[in-house]
């Protein structure tokens, strides 16, 4: 299966990203299967930081997913996942660790919804609610050196 990594720089080795604020699945290598999300992350990224808006390739070879590493997936947005994007997202996570994680990203779309949750404005139902209208999509994220190793950089190409 691809999976893209959409950034500002070319990415032929990922590494685990210890990122400076919080994110949905915590610190690891964000990467998608929906290619267009990658491309508009880049572009976001490369307004930010400069340089150019550049679409990173991979192979993911599920096998070495299934053999070797602690996967933890979300079939959609539902209380588990609510649940675990606040927590990460407020800084607070101290579950079990995974591997990989997969399920559902908060993007622009779902931000908001999120962010009332966040703050108190919605309340679970409200949230759950607010999200089943959205078009989500999804996120894979290689949050161990180990789950790292089923990655095949395949190419780097500019949007």
């Amino acid at each position: 299966m691809k999976v893209y990594h959409g950034s500002n720089v070319r990415v032929e080795k990922p590494t685990i990203i210890i990122s400076n604020r919080y994110l949905d699945f915590g610190y690891g290598f964000y990467t998608t299967t929906n290619k267009a999300q990658a491309e508009n992350f880049a572009k976001k990224v490369s307004a930010r930081r400069g340089g150019t808006a550049l679409l990173n390739t991979y192979e993911l070879d599920e096998t070495v997913v299934g053999d070797l590493v602690k996967v933890k997936k979300f079939d959609g947005a539902d209380a588990r996942w609510l649940k675990f994007v606040a927590d990460n997202r407020n800084g607070v996570y101290n579950g079990e660790s995974y591997d990989l994680i997969i399920g559902a990203v908060a993007n622009d779309d779902v931000y908001q919804t999120l962010q009332l949750y966040l703050s108190g404005l919605y309340s679970e139902e409200q949230a759950l609610s607010a999200l089943k209208i959205k078009k989500l999509y999804d996120q894979y994220v290689f949050a161990s050196e180990l789950s790292l190793k089923a990655l095949k950089f395949i190419s780097c190409e500019e949007v």
